[in-house]
């Protein structure tokens, strides 16, 4: 594995920081700053822009747990929100700011094949399906994204997977990210969103957190949903050789630092760590 590969970075980023042309603007080129530096991919969510297109169009959201229930209809919005709205929006703003993206979803080519989740157990004991929701399968290096790095473009992926025969699933854009930071030997995955870390009871950020730590806020219920998911890729992502995991407040971040060998003190959130 070459020494430039070694350094390259997955930074997933929520939805809510694609929302605002300004935010739009200001993510947009602080990637472009960040890239010029380090091999970068980019993932991002759009979960409030979903629910505002699914009440739009009438459709129920439907949710068990905190976690969305896709049914076919809702899975056509997802895919024409992600892969085409914000995935579009993010990659013209990135070329307004001087970059060469390129968009694309888990469903292009070998990015992400993805397999149907298993049923989950609610809080209640019971085990139910969440639908045509995806979970990333294997982690072969996705042949894809190292042409893309190695002839210098810019991967910013949507958070949609296909099965090996084609099918489209919803895949959580944290555990995506995830996956991609394992399976391309990333040496650092930052979870960027409108939260600033993990709060401790008192609602103050926890500047580092171990991952058994991280495993007992799942377990006891502390953590939100939202940040339940982003914990357990965290965990997933130490666990596959990520050496660096944070989850940053992406609001008050200057992203071209996420490439400083050292982020101490220079971020506002929490890293996890084994």
């Amino acid at each position: 594995m070459s020494s430039r590969r070694k350094r390259t970075i997955v930074l997933k980023l929520g939805g809510e920081l694609l929302e605002r042309p300004d935010d739009v603007k200001r993510v947009a080129a602080g990637i472009v700053a960040l890239e010029s530096r380090v091999p970068l991919v980019v993932v991002h969510g759009g979960g409030r822009e979903i629910d505002a297109a699914l009440a739009a169009g009438g459709i129920r959201k439907v949710q068990i747990d905190g976690l969305r229930v896709t049914d076919i209809p809702t899975l056509e919005v997802a895919v024409a929100v992600l892969a085409g709205t914000i995935n579009t929006r993010l990659v013209s703003a990135l070329r307004r700011a001087g970059g060469r993206p390129v968009g694309l979803t888990g469903a292009d080519a070998d990015v992400a094949t993805a397999r149907p989740a298993a049923p989950i157990r609610t809080a209640s004991g019971a085990r139910v399906s969440l639908g045509l929701v995806g979970t990333p399968a294997g982690h072969d290096s996705p042949r894809l994204l190292t042409v893309l790095l190695k002839d210098g473009y810019l991967p910013v992926v949507a958070c949609i997977g296909a099965t090996r025969r084609g099918d489209l699933l919803n895949v959580n854009a944290d555990t995506l990210a995830q996956h991609l930071a394992v399976s391309l030997g990333a040496h650092r995955l930052v979870i960027a969103g409108s939260t600033s870390g993990v709060f401790d009871t008192a609602g103050h950020t926890i500047g580092t957190i171990t991952s058994p730590a991280a495993a007992r806020l799942i377990k006891q219920g502390t953590a939100s949903a939202g940040m339940v998911a982003k914990l357990k890729a965290c965990r997933a992502a130490l666990h596959g050789g990520v050496a660096d995991v944070f989850i940053v407040n992406g609001r008050l971040a200057t992203l071209a630092t996420l490439a400083d060998r050292s982020l101490a003190g220079g971020l506002t959130g929490t890293r996890i760590v084994a």
